[in-house]
């Protein structure tokens, strides 16, 4: 059975806290903290929502000790060096593929739905194996990025928006970021890791802003016109980073 759920933000001393309330038949109030940095909350209907953002404040300590460890171990995980050896996994699209080294007399990267296939002269030559799968990796972006960007523009074109230029680079803490004035749009190059329903949404929120340079109600009326789902691509995509 599926409860009612509500996102909501309490501002703590720490910071603000934002958190996923779902209604359901539980005695007790339930606040679970998942390892992609979810703050989760169940309660009954019974319980009044100044409670429930009470209780968020009054367990703070607990929320943000939580996430500063989850925060920890992922950023330990991500320090990892690869080294581009046979079994390594790679997210594309939303699933993970994983890493064939061949030695060979010329130098490759192929992929099909479970493996990327590495032919390399020296398989033990790191620099060189990094150099190749890092380029076939930009390769992937751009044509992924540009291919979904294309789709979407044509839902633009009737407002006379022009086609952008598409621009990649690593980002902290944004999927996309838009310049209309200039006619920019700037992917995050992590993205080509989501499923391409959570690229389609990114795309579109930031094509949508060369008609509301702002996140105004009118602007989230536009969007959920043009792609009435979002909310939910916004939920899976924020699981990812």
């Amino acid at each position: 059975m599926k409860y009612p759920s509500e996102t909501r933000e309490v501002q703590c001393r720490q910071g603000k806290v934002g958190y996923m309330l779902t209604r359901k038949p539980v005695k007790n109030i339930n606040i679970r903290i998942k390892p992609d940095g979810r703050v989760l909350v169940s309660a009954s209907n019974r319980v009044p929502i100044d409670y429930i953002d009470k209780l968020i404040k009054e367990k703070e300590e607990f929320i943000f000790r939580a996430l500063k460890k989850y925060e920890a171990m992922k950023k330990q995980v991500s320090d990892i060096p690869r080294r581009y050896e046979e079994g390594e996994g790679f997210k594309i699209l939303g699933k993970k593929l994983y890493l064939k080294v061949i030695e060979g007399n010329t130098s490759s990267v192929t992929s099909d739905n479970d493996f990327i296939y590495l032919t390399v002269k020296d398989k033990y030559n790191i620099r060189s194996k990094e150099i190749l799968i890092n380029k076939w990796l930009k390769e992937m972006q751009t044509n992924i990025f540009h291919q979904i960007s294309k789709e979407v523009h044509k839902k633009f074109e009737k407002y006379g928006v022009k086609y952008p230029l598409i621009k990649i680079r690593k980002m902290k803490s944004r999927w996309g970021s838009c310049h209309s004035q200039r006619g920019i749009i700037t992917l995050n190059s992590k993205l080509v890791e989501a499923p391409r329903t959570c690229i389609e949404y990114v795309v579109m929120h930031e094509f949508a802003h060369f008609i509301h340079p702002n996140h105004s109600k009118n602007f989230y009326d536009f969007l959920t016109a043009l792609m009435p789902d979002w909310k939910e691509r916004k939920k899976e995509i924020d699981k990812i980073i």
